[in-house]
C-alpha cells in the first residue's frame, strides 16, 4: 500500500537501485565532456598516425612488352602490390597510361572504352578521361590514381610508381 508521502510514480515503479540519487546532473555533464574530448582526442590521433605513414607507392618493375600491346588496347595488371588492380592502354595516339582499376566513388572495377579513350565504371556510370584520370561524368568526386609508366630499350614497358594525387 502507499501512503500519502510516497509519489504515485513510486508506486507505479517500485524498483530502486543502490546509489541512484548520487550522480548530479552537473557529474553526468562532466563526464560527457571528458568523454567526448578522449573521443576528439583520439580522432585527431588516428589522424596523425594516417597521415604520417609511408604509403606505399611501388617499385619500379616491368609491365608486359612494348610488342604484346596495340593502339587503343588495354592490358590488366596489379600494382603496386598483387591486391591492386591496375589497367595500362596505349591511347590511339600511342602514348601509354596507366591508371589503379578502382573506381574512386566506391571502389568498383573500371574498364577501358576505346571507341572514346575513356575508362567506365559500370557500377554507377562513372567516366574518366584516359589521358589524366580526370573525372568527365558520374558520381567520383576524385580523379583514377595514376601510375608512371615507361617504354624502356629492353621492350618491355615498366611501371616506375603510383603518382601521390
Amino acid at each position: 500500500m502507499s501512503d500519502a508521502t510516497t509519489p504515485k510514480w513510486r508506486a507505479d515503479f517500485p524498483l530502486t537501485s543502490e546509489g541512484e540519487d548520487e550522480v548530479t546532473r552537473r557529474e553526468f555533464a562532466r563526464y560527457l565532456v571528458l568523454a567526448s574530448a578522449a573521443f576528439a582526442t583520439a580522432s585527431v590521433g588516428v589522424a596523425a598516425w594516417t597521415s604520417l605513414r609511408p604509403i606505399n607507392r611501388g617499385a619500379p618493375r616491368p609491365i608486359v612488352a612494348a610488342s604484346a600491346l596495340r593502339t587503343g588496347e588495354a592490358f590488366l595488371f596489379r600494382y603496386p602490390t598483387d591486391l591492386d588492380p591496375a589497367i595500362l592502354v596505349q591511347l590511339s595516339n600511342g602514348e601509354l597510361r596507366a591508371f589503379s582499376q578502382k573506381c574512386t566513388h566506391l571502389g568498383c572495377v573500371v574498364y577501358w572504352n576505346d571507341a572514346s579513350d575513356e575508362m567506365l565504371c559500370p557500377c554507377h556510370d562513372g567516366v574518366f578521361d584516359a589521358h589524366d584520370g580526370h573525372v568527365v561524368a558520374g558520381p567520383p568526386q576524385r580523379p583514377l590514381g595514376r601510375i608512371a609508366v615507361e617504354r624502356r630499350d629492353d621492350g618491355m614497358i615498366w611501371a616506375l610508381g603510383a603518382e601521390a594525387t
